[in-house]
């Protein structure tokens, strides 16, 4: 078997998987071929593929489509790779040399359809059944070989999950012909086909336990008011495990950035090479990966949920939640993503069918409270709330509770606005409940782990860099006080005297330099924009430096006012929260903090996700209108806020 990135072997062929959803074709896929499959779109659309190529061929995974000839984006997609116009990006477009088509053993007369227009097609194909040992718990038996017969070419039993039949499928792909029968087309012979078809299905009626189970799941899980309690309970604990699991390796990941950051800058002498590696790049990779894991087990539920069947009836409770404000329940994973980071979520906006219900979930996804804004929920509601841990956890959940209805209410206006129109009304086939393939869902998680750090992780840091650079130059000279204290630290005797003068002496010149770069030059430009928000000189640098990523927003004020990044130390957070300006006055007066904590919740301050939003909406133009959107809404949110808290203290 050759690896991903080796073309196939001249006189490959190209094999296009096709099916509907839910049937287990991309399951399929990655027990034919794993980690060896890659990831890319098809040229010129937001359809996500995977392919890889497998004993000289190139195994291409189509969207999951329910016809062939519906009016949406995959269906496009899977007609013009069919017709040879069309192939993912590293594959040369040309008609697929066969067609495997995947039906669902569990629930044959559904796929009817899809065989039929693949048959059609007039291309090879082989009809792979799978789900064989779902179907035998469920006492149903099909007679393959008449099956074969009736479709006019070879159909296989298999099961993707416990790895039955795969063998023999790809034997039977190589030997694929074009079938010997055409697909009727009159109503009459439609009917007749699907019967002569359905006598070839024997199922136990006689104790459908499992279906009595489903119906009375289904009612309780698509229930209007049950179904969005059990929904709640599901995503609480969700997150919970999410927050809980993820501490320790994000915890890790952290103390290994700075232990390499600090031996690479302890090999190099100081200078801009020593800068740029540890603040710049080590500093900018490391505050991407940090969230990983976050991200890597939010997709793994995510995956687990979705095998189970759960995922569906989510969705399809959440419809109903999402319809009145022009979204729709194919918006639900997108936005839920969203809330580990943004960017993943704007990619998972793909799966949504409609244009215009995608472009709306893109434009609001980043309206949900990702894990970057957390560091500042924490700082700032500690501040309002210092003796009162109880009132803590209620205004750190009234940030995600304020950052959902304002993407509702931003939807809700660009529908009725640039994205008229009805939206398309959700078809979701709800699938058996079923055990999640933990493979499956282990290699679905490291697919999109691997396209985050792709896609985010060059972004950031390139950005970090660029944005080091502003807060290093231009070197300021050392100021007088900061030269009278190390005078002082040299003619001491006293150890602990001459490091709290050193000490003194690196706040004064981290403070002066900081305030001097660039950044802080651009900071008091621009401080006089945000002096009705109640912000200060500090504040706003804190502010701009959060473009690279939210989570800075702390240890820059750590700079500011300590001049150490370290904010572990309780201290340091400390002289934060009891930060001064200039004249004197508190930083963080209650106005002031209310109003920082609105602008977080609802600016956009994330420089990679404007990009990601400009590559999946389909231009630039999108991306401007949503941060000229987000930034206008934080800053009238942020300035309503301190004024009315200002006017009631």
């Amino acid at each position: 078997m050759s690896s991903v990135d080796t073309p196939p072997v001249v006189g490959g062929r190209t094999i296009a998987l096709l099916g509907n959803p839910n049937v287990g074709k991309t399951t399929l896929f990655n027990k034919l071929v794993g980690l060896r499959a890659k990831t890319s779109n098809f040229p010129g659309t937001t359809q996500e593929a995977r392919h890889a190529y497998y004993d000289g061929s190139v195994l291409i995974d189509l969207p999951g489509i329910y016809s062939l000839n519906l009016d949406m984006s995959e269906s496009e997609v899977c007609r013009q790779t069919l017709r040879g116009d069309l192939a993912p990006l590293g594959v040369k477009p040309d008609v697929p040399d066969a067609i495997l088509v995947v039906i669902d053993a569990t629930n044959l007369m559904r796929n009817l359809t899809i065989v039929a227009e693949a048959i059609d097609q007039r291309l090879p194909m082989v009809v792979a059944v799978n789900m064989m040992d779902a179907a035998k718990r469920r006492g149903i038996g099909i007679d393959l070989e008449r099956l074969s017969e009736c479709l006019g070419c070879t159909v296989v039993g298999c099961s993707a999950k416990t790895g039955d039949g795969v063998d023999k499928l790809m034997d039977a792909i190589h030997h694929a012909t074009i079938p010997n029968r055409s697909a009727p087309t009159d109503l009459d012979a439609i009917e007749a086909w699907s019967d002569d078809i359905y006598s070839l299905v024997a199922a136990a009626r006689e104790t459908p336990i499992n279906d009595r189970l489903t119906d009375r799941l289904d009612r309780a899980f698509t229930h209007p008011l049950l179904g969005v309690l059990t929904f709640a309970i599901i995503m609480t604990g969700l997150f919970w495990v999410i927050f809980k699991l993820a501490a320790i390796p994000m915890d890790l990941i952290d103390a290994w950035f700075g232990t390499f950051g600090g031996w690479v800058g302890g090999m190099l002498p100081e200078g801009p090479i020593s800068g740029l590696l540890v603040d710049g790049i080590i500093a900018g990779v490391g505050g991407t990966v940090i969230f990983l894991p976050q991200i890597v087990l939010l997709f793994f539920l995510l995956a687990l949920l979705e095998g189970t069947g759960y995922l569906a009836r989510a969705a399809f409770v959440i419809d109903r939640v999402l319809r009145p404000f022009g979204l729709s329940g194919h918006a639900f994973v997108p936005l839920l993503s969203s809330h580990a980071c943004a960017i993943p979520g704007i990619m998972a906006a793909r799966a949504v069918p409609d244009p215009k219900d995608r472009l709306a979930t893109i434009l609001v996804a980043p309206f949900m409270s990702c894990t970057a804004r957390i560091p500042v929920y924490v700082l700032l509601t500690v501040i309002l709330f210092p003796e009162s841990p109880a009132m803590q956890a209620v205004a750190f959940t009234s940030c995600y509770v304020i950052g959902v209805v304002a993407a509702l209410f931003s939807s809700f206006l660009v529908r009725r606005t640039l994205l008229k129109g009805p939206s398309r009304p959700m078809a979701m086939e709800l699938p058996s409940y079923r055990l999640p393939d933990l493979k499956a869902a282990f290699l679905l998680t490291y697919d999109r782990a691997m396209m985050f750090l792709r896609k985010a992780g060059t972004l950031i840091v390139a950005i970090s860099i660029v944005l080091w650079w502003l807060g290093a130059y231009p070197h300021a000279a050392t100021p007088q006080e900061s030269i009278d204290l190390r005078e002082q630290a040299i003619v001491s005797s006293d150890a602990d005297t001459i490091e709290s003068l050193e000490s003194q002496a690196d706040m004064i010149e981290a403070r002066h330099a900081s305030a001097r770069s660039f950044l802080g030059q651009i900071g008091g430009t621009i401080q006089p924009v945000f002096e009705p928000l109640g912000y200060d000189r500090q504040l706003t640098i804190g502010v701009l430096a959060s473009f690279a990523a939210r989570e800075v927003f702390v240890s820059t004020m750590a700079v500011q006012v300590v001049g150490t990044d370290d904010t572990e130390d309780d201290s340091v957070l400390a002289s934060i929260a009891n930060a001064q300006r200039d004249d004197g006055t508190p930083v963080f007066t209650r106005a002031t903090s209310w109003s920082l904590l609105v602008y977080y919740i609802l600016a956009m301050l994330c420089l990679p996700t404007v990009v990601v939003t400009a590559k999946e909406a389909g231009g630039w133009r999108w991306a401007w209108l949503q941060l000229g959107w987000m930034t206008l809404l934080a800053y009238s949110g942020a300035l309503i806020v301190y004024q009315a808290v200002s006017l009631l203290s």
